[in-house]
């Protein structure tokens, strides 16, 4: 018996008789169950997916400009991405597929909503990769200064596109053991924090009213609301599980506990973390240069606080750098299968890894970094920033998709759904409005509207680009004999009862 394929084309019937898998059957390579990812990867991603530098570093930018109101602002952001999490769960676990909200969203919206949202995303992951690697490059230089950074940057960015190159599972391991450095440090925080309020420490200066003595709400709810529109970057990534577990033994099992579990999650790591940070350390007392972790490691005592905290950085840096090339390639495989991509890019290695998708997503990585120290404020911040409302536009996607999918279904198969959204469809008009609130808000701000106009272009972009593409596929599609894969020549109509495949259709 041959093993499952979980990345093969989608099957459809051709006016010839075959199907799209038996015409691509020579350009893929079967992977076997033992590459397949295990629970405890889905577990990790899904528990370290949540945190990053952004947590470790850039709480402390939240902080100073919010105040010790920036628990709203994180609050209010983690129920944002719990109720996007609920939608893209229900969608999962319904019909896991490695193209996650892309699919969906073609499915539910038409064609030209799979190939938008699937080439913004992967643009967007190409920078942060970039970025990362740079952030890579500094901290290994403040270790050993004598080396110029931009070395580490590039090294960091050959060693994880060998990972992913090797196998899904050495992306798996890699993953797991990273977020398991970050995940711990986070619960050690937690817990050493919790006993440094309450006193055990000897020395302690922590208190539960050093939230609200210095002042809880100083700059309004203005700045609240201005700080949901940052913090909600910082949770961007948990829809990683969602493409992970469509490669893994228990797809749909996978994404059902990462999406049960999203609430505790985001109300531990970040809201837990950041009120025990407020708790230990009066906001006004937070330095500007050094993580706010690290300062306050420091007050427990804990030697050489900040190079630890250095490392943990790093740890996170790694794996937002890891994971990004994985969720960018298989994107961007995805939307090879509708045409919507070279067809190269579907080519897979030995142990059935897209390796032209890795290479192709590590290429304009390495571009960027180039460009970050020929033009740092040139080309590097134009991709940054061009990439900027992804996240927002994705959220965006996924509540329509999910409330445009359920309307669509019969009373039998809603009924079927291991994984319902709540107060549908009032939850998705909430989800609507929140983001549009964002966006307006962002636009408003000197230093966030250059992300707004620059995303909307490159939205823009890709909406007159379209077109063109769905021709292209088409006169693919015509030339293997089989039906358009990619769009029709009579338009997206054509798409409606023509879904993506489910998980259990890939295998």
């Amino acid at each position: 018996m041959q093993a499952p394929d979980r990345l093969a084309a989608p099957t459809r019937q051709d006016p010839a008789g075959g199907t799209a898998a038996q015409l691509t059957a020579d350009r893929t390579t079967e992977s076997a169950p033992s590459a397949r990812l295990r629970p405890r990867h889905l577990t990790m991603i899904a528990l370290g997916g949540i945190i990053g530098a952004s947590l470790f570093v850039g709480s402390g930018s939240v902080i100073r400009t919010v105040g010790p109101a920036a628990l709203f602002s994180y609050a209010i952001g983690g129920a944002l991405v719990v109720l996007v999490m609920r939608m893209l769960g229900e969608m999962s676990t319904n019909r896991p597929v490695v193209g996650s909200f892309m699919e969906y969203a073609r499915d539910g919206l038409g064609n030209w909503a799979g190939f938008t949202i699937g080439w913004l995303y992967w643009y967007f992951w190409v920078g942060v990769v970039a970025f990362e690697a740079v952030v890579v490059g500094r901290i290994f230089h403040e270790w050993f200064p004598s080396v110029p950074d931009w070395t580490f940057a590039l090294a960091g960015m050959l060693v994880f596109t060998f990972t992913n190159l090797m196998s899904l599972r050495s992306f798996g391991e890699t993953e797991f053991w990273l977020a398991s450095i970050k995940v711990t440090t986070i619960v050690v925080f937690l817990g050493v924090g919790t006993l440094y309020v309450l006193g055990v420490i000897p020395g302690s200066t922590g208190s539960i009213s050093n939230i609200t003595d210095h002042g809880f709400m100083p700059h309004g709810w203005t700045a609240v609301f201005n700080g949901v529109a940052v913090v909600i970057f910082s949770y961007f990534g948990t829809e990683i599980v969602t493409m992970a577990a469509a490669e893994s033994d228990q797809p749909a099992k996978g994404v059902a506990k990462a999406t049960n579990t999203v609430v505790w999650r985001i109300l531990l790591f970040y809201v837990g973390s950041v009120a025990i940070l407020l708790m230990v350390v009066p906001w006004d007392e937070l330095p500007a240069k050094v993580s706010p972790f690290a300062f306050a490691f420091g007050r427990f005592g804990l030697p050489g606080a900040e190079q630890v905290m250095n490392a943990v950085v790093l740890t996170a840096a790694l794996s937002v750098l890891n994971s990004g090339l994985y969720s960018g390639s298989r994107m961007l495989f995805a939307l090879s299968r509708h045409g919507y991509a070279p067809r190269w890019v579907e080519d897979r290695n030995r142990a059935g890894v897209p390796w032209k998708a890795i290479l192709l997503s590590t290429v304009v990585g390495y571009v960027a970094i180039a460009a970050n120290y020929v033009a740092p404020k040139d080309v590097f911040d134009f991709i940054m920033n061009s990439a900027g409302c992804v996240a927002l536009f994705v959220y965006a996607f996924v509540a329509v998709t999910q409330w445009r999918l359920r309307n669509r279904m019969s009373a039998q198969e809603r009924a079927g759904l291991t994984l319902k959204m709540w107060l549908h469809p009032w939850l998705n008009a909430v989800v609507l409005a929140a983001v549009g609130l964002i966006v307006v808000l962002m636009a408003f701000d000197p230093d966030a509207a250059p992300q707004v106009w620059l995303s909307l272009g490159a939205l823009a972009l890709l909406l007159a680009v379209y077109p063109f593409v769905r021709r292209r596929a088409t006169a693919r599609a015509t030339r293997d004999g089989g039906a358009a894969v990619g769009g029709t020549a009579d338009g997206d109509a054509a798409h409606d009862g023509e879904p993506s495949p489910s998980a259990a259709q890939l295998t």
